[in-house]
């Protein structure tokens, strides 16, 4: 792993690069290496935004919009494409992104006024599209409760992706809402190595603990999809079938996955990470992005980002059709009720 002194326990970037919308960045030793003493402890800062729910203007992704109640994310995966988001708040997509913490505690009024706005038609709303709203400090804060607790009264339809079992916290919610058809979970599963998952994705809830969410949210009703993403070449792309297998038996409804890209920043957050962590494949894992993404770590052309091309990405997807025809064939997600929000907002057209 390297020299132990260097290494930020608890925390996925190793290193905080600068950002790249700051005209000047200095050294305060330059001729020094720079060692971190300690792991830098998570800050929480309230920032006041006007509007939450934000229009989704890319293909690739199956949602119109999305809402986040955090910018930043304690949960500290290294391969995280919200990184590079948090340079637009003054800091780095590095230590900052997972100990800088921006917290909307508007978020629940600014979504109940555009909902009840004359020119919103009910659409589901994506809730963590960016960063997860389940992370750590929601336990104390309920943002994203609160959230839930709006779309429940005016009976609009949600879905969630989350890594964190703090979801399990709401139930009572979900479960009502699932029962009209109102709400659905995609819990995302990166590996069933625990000991990978603590490297990877640090402050994120254990293997087993969701799994367990995976079981609780499906025997209570609640349409439950896992994401297998992203997908590492060299890395995790072997436990395709036996995630599939399990998430599966223990009631996940259908399967999704993304390959791994490593755009701006990430791609030296991920290099330094896996040079530390597995430096005797560290090679084989960056040739391996690299070929799926036309040689180089990052992809921002759409169509392609998400899946990446050439053999080692067909092969990829391959293997998670088999997987989808093996363990979901017989499986349904039930489509999402757009029509309660409609109704309750205009009972008159309940009438016809």
């Amino acid at each position: 792993m390297g020299a132990e002194n260097n290494y930020l326990k608890g925390r996925g970037a190793q290193v905080n690069p600068a950002n790249r919308f700051e005209q000047h960045s200095y050294d305060l030793e330059p001729d020094i290496p720079q060692v971190p003493d300690d792991t830098p402890r998570t800050e929480y800062i309230e920032v006041h935004p006007k509007t939450m729910i934000n229009k989704v203007t890319s293909p690739d992704l199956p949602m119109d919009w999305s809402v986040n109640p955090y910018q930043g994310c304690e949960h500290g995966c290294v391969y995280c494409y919200a990184r590079n988001t948090h340079n637009y708040w003054g800091y780095s997509a590095g230590t900052d992104f997972e100990s800088k913490i921006l917290v909307k505690k508007n978020a629940a009024a600014l979504v109940e006024e555009k909902i009840k706005s004359k020119s919103w038609k009910a659409s589901p709303i994506m809730l963590s599209g960016n960063t997860d709203c389940y992370q750590p400090v929601e336990k104390k804060l309920e943002i994203t409760r609160s959230i839930l607790e709006v779309l429940w009264r005016y009976k609009h339809p949600v879905s969630i992706i989350t890594k964190n079992s703090l979801i399990l916290r709401d139930l009572d919610l979900l479960k009502q809402m699932a029962e009209l058809r109102l709400a659905k979970v995609a819990i995302s599963v990166t590996t069933l190595d625990e000991d990978l998952r603590r490297k990877l994705e640090p402050r994120t809830a254990s293997v087993h603990s969701r799994l367990f969410t995976i079981e609780k949210l499906a025997s209570n009703g609640i349409p439950v999809s896992v994401m297998f993403a992203p997908v590492i070449p060299g890395l995790n792309d072997h436990e395709i079938f036996k995630v599939a297998e399990f998430t599966s038996q223990l009631g996940a409804s259908s399967l999704g996955y993304t390959v791994v890209r490593l755009n701006g920043d990430i791609g030296e957050i991920f290099e330094d990470w896996i040079r530390k962590n597995f430096p005797d494949r560290a090679d084989k894992v960056l040739n391996r992005v690299r070929e799926v993404h036309g040689g180089q770590l990052s992809d921002s052309r759409f169509g392609d980002r998400m899946r990446g091309e050439g053999n080692f990405a067909e092969i990829i997807r391959t293997q998670v059709q088999l997987a989808r025809r093996k363990y979901f064939a017989e499986k349904v997600v039930p489509e999402f009720n757009l029509e309660l929000f409609e109704q309750l907002r205009h009972p008159q057209l309940s009438l016809f």
